[in-house]
């Protein structure tokens, strides 16, 4: 089959050309969508009387062997064809002839391609969503399982205060919850369906877009053909959208890494998922942290080439567009990877509850909650702050711990103090004490919880 464009020219396309050009060997992943909207435009061409009804039987029939071929593996796709649009077309006048010549009758590459990426997008986003959600559930399985662990909090990687391990989990579980609102969100914007646009300025058939689009599953149709034809906001916002979620990963990638070292010992990642040294026998390394955390910035990069890819085209479609599809390809492909690989990882951790239990006695954490009790006292905050302040030094001089400060040396700076100090300074009772909405409480967070598994179905 020539080339769908050939008739203008007479010379033969330089090689490098046909090179440069070809996108078949990475837009043939989008057959089965372009077969899908094929044979629903067929169907239409055929009602609407565009084309005889047997020349749309005879296309229908041979999109659908052709769909066969694909899944079974057997289509042979050519670079010389340039496009998943064109293999497919050349492949169904092979099999019934001229009829096969009538597909494209009403429509251009341009619109069918967006209509292509557009049902493709759509099922990434069901899939990522799905996804997802079961992290957030294997999050929230592994936060209900250590429900009593308490944990230190930090800020500036310094001790800062205790909290529940389980809230510490929640709070990837939220961030994952917004990851699941935005792409539901984006959903609606990517069920639009632009076939029907043509070129760019419509087509001059009678076609029934509105018939296609609910063979198809679209919510919506396009409203302006110019716009139709070259928007490729949804990609971008499919690629921000996973750049989020890889940023969301990284960070937990790198608590991983950390709570796994033996600096901090507070985890242990199941023998699955972790790998050995080449030369040291001893080491079992926490490689899919670090690989996920490593992948986010090629996502990111994805991104970027989209933003740059179309900053600068004019209306309507460029042939710059071409190169949308695989930054959006390898971002989808390395969320969903990475989403499954954690959700079955996370399960696979156990708590090394000792070496939790001693990073508690570390930083002084207690720090804020003794000036907390001196307020429950009487003393204003900012006057508590500097006594709480001169204490810690105190103990760095002696070498000891807030809870293991004789009565004594508080009284020395305030006599405030009593006996009640050593409650006030368990990790028990700080995180009970903190139970207002959204804290560490134990009521707290088995209320957010069960929130969460009620919201997943569990």
């Amino acid at each position: 089959m020539s080339k769908l464009w050939g008739g203008r020219f007479e010379g033969k396309t330089h090689a490098l050309v046909e090179a440069l050009g070809e996108s078949v060997s990475f837009d043939a992943r989008l057959a089965p969508w372009d077969i899908t909207a094929s044979i629903a435009h067929a169907r239409m061409l055929g009602e609407c009387g565009i084309i005889a009804k047997g020349d749309a039987a005879k296309i229908i029939r041979g999109l659908k062997e052709i769909a066969a071929d694909v899944a079974a593996g057997r289509m042979q796709w050519s670079a010389a064809l340039e496009d998943v649009h064109t293999n497919i077309e050349a492949a169904l006048v092979a099999r019934i002839g001229d009829a096969g010549k009538r597909l494209h009758t009403a429509r251009s590459r341009n619109d069918q391609i967006a209509t292509d990426v557009r049902l493709w997008l759509r099922d990434q986003t069901d899939a990522v969503v799905s996804l997802l959600r079961e992290l957030r559930l294997a999050l929230a399985r592994f936060a209900e399982a250590n429900l009593d662990v308490i944990f230190p909090g930090f800020t500036h990687l310094q001790h800062a205060q205790p909290v529940l391990l389980a809230h510490h989990l929640l709070a990837y579980a939220a961030m994952f919850a917004r990851d699941q609102e935005r792409f539901t969100q984006m959903r609606r914007r990517v069920n639009v369906m632009p076939l029907g646009a043509a070129a760019l300025a419509g087509t001059p058939y009678p076609v029934d877009r509105a018939r296609v689009a609910k063979e198809l599953g679209f919510d919506a149709l396009s409203e302006n053909s110019m716009d139709a034809v070259s928007d490729r906001d949804s990609l971008v916002e499919f690629c921000a959208n996973c750049s989020l979620v890889m940023a969301h990963l990284s960070r937990l990638s790198e608590e991983l890494v950390l709570w796994s070292s033996q600096e901090f010992g507070f985890v242990e990642i199941g023998d699955a998922f972790t790998t050995g040294s080449s030369i040291m026998p001893q080491k079992k390394n926490p490689d899919v942290a670090e690989l996920v955390r490593g992948k986010t910035g090629r996502v990111y990069g994805d991104l970027v080439a989209l933003l740059t890819l179309v900053k600068g085209l004019p209306l309507t479609y460029n042939r710059d567009l071409q190169e949308d599809k695989e930054p959006v390809f390898h971002a989808s492909d390395t969320v969903q990877l990475c989403l499954a690989v954690y959700a079955a990882m996370i399960p696979s951790i156990a708590v090394r509850r000792d070496a939790v239990a001693r990073a508690l006695r570390l930083g002084f954490m207690e720090a804020t909650d003794l000036a907390d009790y001196l307020v429950r006292k009487g003393m204003p905050f900012r006057e508590a702050h500097g006594v709480v302040g001169r204490i810690v030094r105190r103990c760095i001089e002696l070498d000891t711990s807030l809870p293991e400060l004789p009565l004594e040396e508080y009284l020395r700076h305030s006599d405030a103090f009593a006996p009640d100090v050593y409650e006030a300074v368990k990790p028990e009772t700080m995180v009970r004490l903190r139970d207002t909405l959204g804290a560490t409480s134990p009521r707290r967070v088995k209320a957010a919880l069960r929130k969460v598994l009620r919201e997943l179905g569990a």
